[in-house]
C-alpha cells in the first residue's frame, strides 16, 4: 500500500503520457508525503461512464502509520487534487481510506 485508483471519464481520458505524468507524481506523493516504499505503490486509471457527481474520483487505500496524520493527509492530498487537475483539467473528488495493519490480507 498505498493504492492510488482514479476513475476517469473514458471519452475524456487524457493521453498516454500525461497519465505516465501522473503517475510519476502520484508515485512522489506516495513515496515521499506517505513515506511508502516505492515497491508497495500502486496507481492504476479505470475508465468510466460517469452518473453524476465529480467528473473525477480517487480512491486511495493507505497503511494506517503514526505519521501518516491528518496534516500529512491533507498535505497529500491537496497536491494529489493540483497534479490531477493539472492532468485531466477536471476536479476530482479525492477519498483516503486508512486501514490497520492486522486488518490488511494481501498477497503479492
Amino acid at each position: 500500500m498505498p493504492n492510488v485508483t482514479i476513475f476517469i471519464p473514458a471519452e475524456r481520458m487524457p493521453a498516454e503520457e500525461a497519465l505516465r505524468d501522473l503517475a510519476g507524481q502520484c508515485t512522489e506523493l506516495c513515496t515521499g508525503v506517505l513515506g511508502a516504499a516505492l515497491d508497495n505503490v500502486h496507481i492504476i486509471y479505470v475508465g468510466v461512464r460517469r452518473g453524476r457527481g465529480h467528473p473525477v474520483f480517487a480512491e486511495i487505500q493507505y497503511r494506517l502509520e503514526p505519521f501518516r496524520t491528518p496534516a500529512v493527509m491533507e498535505a497529500f492530498m491537496e497536491r494529489l487534487d493540483e497534479a490531477i487537475r493539472h492532468a485531466t483539467g477536471m476536479t476530482a473528488r479525492i477519498r483516503c481510506f486508512g486501514h490497520a495493519a492486522p486488518d490488511i490480507h494481501a498477497r503479492n
